[in-house]
């Protein structure tokens, strides 16, 4: 598996901010498959119940009564439970952030990319809020609680997460206003 890293908009400036929200990374994967999911259906996807967030991009939901760990496609908060790393700036917030949106009980529709599982055997996930049709991921980067992070092939909205970012930084939110 190919790994990009975390892209780090802080280096940007002007010219070069510009070319990247107008230009991003093109994709060319289809839409995002739930196939192989075994979970309650409706018209627009596959519906599961939070059990528990983990972290600031990281949560546990029930499947058909089964506890599945998932990570959060394209966005990367900063650290909190990390074994080996210490607490990073903003990382208490997102995690606490990411528990207001997604309380105990919340439904969420799920969406996956292209691969299904990380190396972890967690499952890599779009989450959209069932009341509200919420896109968590995107939420998260838009108000400055995480930074994008590509890893192929799950890529499908890279440059939503690209432009979403660089409007938080921008508006010096979140992040990108506390640990410059």
């Amino acid at each position: 598996m190919k790994r990009d890293h975390t892209v780090s908009l802080r280096n940007l400036a002007g010219a070069g901010l510009l070319l990247l929200v107008s230009c991003g990374n093109s994709t060319t994967t289809n839409s995002p498959q739930t196939s192989g999911l075994t979970a309650q259906s409706d018209q627009s996807g596959f519906v599961v119940t939070i059990l528990k967030v983990v972290d600031g991009d990281t949560v546990d939901i029930d499947i058909n009564g089964r506890t599945e760990r998932v990570r959060l496609i394209g966005v990367n908060t900063p650290e909190t439970k990390h074994p080996t790393k210490p607490i990073e700036c903003f990382g208490p917030e997102a995690s606490a952030y990411m528990t207001e949106l997604l309380p105990k009980g919340t439904t969420v529709r799920i969406e996956r990319d292209v691969e299904a599982r990380d190396r972890y055997g967690r499952m890599l996930l779009y989450l959209y809020r069932d009341s509200d049709n919420l896109f968590i991921n995107l939420d998260l980067v838009s108000r400055g609680y995480g930074t994008p992070m590509s890893i192929e092939p799950n890529t499908f909205h890279r440059n939503d997460f690209v432009r979403a970012a660089a409007l938080a930084e921008v508006s010096n939110v979140g992040l990108w206003k506390a640990c410059r």
